[in-house]
């Protein structure tokens, strides 16, 4: 009874583990866009968007097709004009974006 008690126990403490590990990655791709500064929705890539927490690929793409269709983010309120991105999302995700133009290097946050 008591070996198989210990052998839940470390199986139980093996789970916890890694479910710890999983909440460490979550929050990686938010460290990665802050620790470089804001990502700039007129430069990014899918994949640097992808980064952000809660833009899968499908919305990154769109914010790549709305930056294509409007010539641009000219503010980073703008985002919430992209499908899938509204005023919750928008939030978590401003202090992590900018916008500028890339050619006067000025930038609006």
């Amino acid at each position: 009874m008591r070996i198989l008690m210990v052998v839940l126990l470390i199986l139980g403490l093996g789970i916890a583990a890694e479910a710890g590990q999983g909440r460490a990655r979550s929050a990686t791709p938010a460290a990665k866009a802050s620790a470089s500064g804001p990502l700039n929705l007129n430069t990014a890539t899918v994949s640097q968007l992808e980064t952000l927490p809660g833009i899968g690929k499908s919305t990154a793409e769109r914010i790549l097709e709305y930056r294509e269709k409007s010539g641009g983010f000219k503010k980073i309120e703008d985002l919430m004009n992209v499908r899938g991105i509204g005023e919750k999302n928008f939030l978590k995700l401003k202090p992590l974006v900018t916008v500028s133009s890339g050619k006067s290097g000025s930038a609006e946050q």
